[in-house]
């Protein structure tokens, strides 16, 4: 088995070129427009609209939550209501304060700074920006050693909003400089069928209420899962059909792309598999569980783990990995009456490790 590429995959939740350019053309361009994270968009309203009132930059903002569900549009909404310019850059981009300190010396006023990924941006530039996000001053260090002098550098008023997969790896002192944090959730199917229904005018594909829910019931509550999914079932419809999608063109379409009815994609189903016939059910280890996939380790628990556990297929305890009676049933196999591993201590790594690998 050729190893797993997140890329290819249809419900991949990472965005490559073509669904960033998409994600252009379909971007909402406001509060009122945007679909979903009800909470959030009633929360960041009253901070905009404040902040308006007073003729002020709005707080600093922090959206987190898992990739796909709209922390970067919310950042270009932010810059609209408040009609300023937005600067993008990334923590990645960020390795020196050097290089912040160059982004933000060249901000205007009310311009707003949208860091990506701001947990991995590195330990220097992160103490630079507290300065920068309370006091909107940085000091510039001019020389080396025992000679070098700080000379301090006044920024004009700015809205920094950082967007993070990982909130907890924010020290503190950072998450306590954001004036509002919004946390991203899930997205509901019915959502994701409202998200579609958009989307789909925007591409001028014809798609009826069942085949949205069809393809919103595959997209594992991410909308941009939902955008690309639309796309390969419209090229489907496209080339083997008449254009219109329905849920019997939906389902075959997405059937080609290896998504079954509930969002797993090749990868889920084979450690479903491998851990149901190989292993009983487990507990198994995620290092032998791996090799009986033909993955790394990090794959199987990085990028199929954390979507198996939310669906309740798979659970991760101290003796090891084990399946739920949700996923004996979706693989439609049946449980043996008595597991192989019910009347034995926790099953050891065959590498010698210990269960969890």
């Amino acid at each position: 088995m050729s190893p797993y590429d997140e890329s290819s995959s249809a419900v991949s939740s990472t965005a490559d070129g073509e669904d960033r350019a998409v994600e252009a053309a379909l971007r909402p361009k406001d509060l009122d427009e945007f679909i979903g994270q009800e909470r959030v968009r009633e929360q960041l309203s009253l901070v905009l609209q404040a902040a308006r009132h007073r003729a002020a930059t709005p707080d600093h903002v922090l959206l987190s939550g898992p990739p796909g569900l709209g922390k970067t549009t919310l950042s270009m909404i932010i810059a609209a209501e408040m009609g300023a310019p937005i600067r993008i850059t990334s923590g990645p981009a960020i390795q020196h304060a050097g290089d912040l300190a160059a982004i933000l010396s060249s901000l205007t006023e009310g311009e707003v700074l949208f860091l990506d990924e701001i947990h991995r941006m590195s330990r220097p530039a992160e103490e630079m920006l507290y300065m920068a996000m309370e006091d909107f001053r940085v000091d510039v260090i001019v020389g080396k050693g025992p000679g070098a002098t700080a000379i301090p550098l006044e920024l004009p008023p700015f809205t920094l909003v950082g967007a993070t997969t990982r909130a907890g790896l924010l020290p503190p002192p950072l998450r306590d400089r954001f004036g509002f944090t919004g946390h991203m959730e899930f997205y509901a199917p019915v959502e994701l069928e409202r998200v579609i229904h958009r989307s789909a005018r925007l591409l001028d594909v014809s798609i009826d209420t069942a085949g949205a829910a069809e393809i919103a019931g595959r997209s594992r509550g991410t909308p941009r899962i939902a955008n690309r999914l639309l796309r390969r079932v419209r090229d489907f419809a496209q080339v083997r059909h008449d254009g219109e999608i329905t849920k019997e063109i939906a389902a075959a379409a997405l059937g080609v792309y290896e998504v079954d009815e509930r969002g797993l994609d090749r990868l889920d189903r084979a450690v479903l598999h491998a851990l149901l016939k190989l292993f009983g059910g487990g507990p198994v280890g995620l290092s032998t569980l791996a090799v009986a996939v033909g993955e790394e380790s990090e794959t199987v628990e990085e990028v199929a783990e954390p979507f198996l556990v939310r669906e309740g297929l798979l659970a991760r305890t101290p003796r090891g990995r084990i399946a739920t009676a949700a996923a004996w049933q979706h693989l439609g196999l049946t449980p043996p009456t008595a597991p192989p591993h019910a009347s034995l201590p926790a099953q050891q790594d065959l590498f010698g490790g210990s269960p969890e690998g």
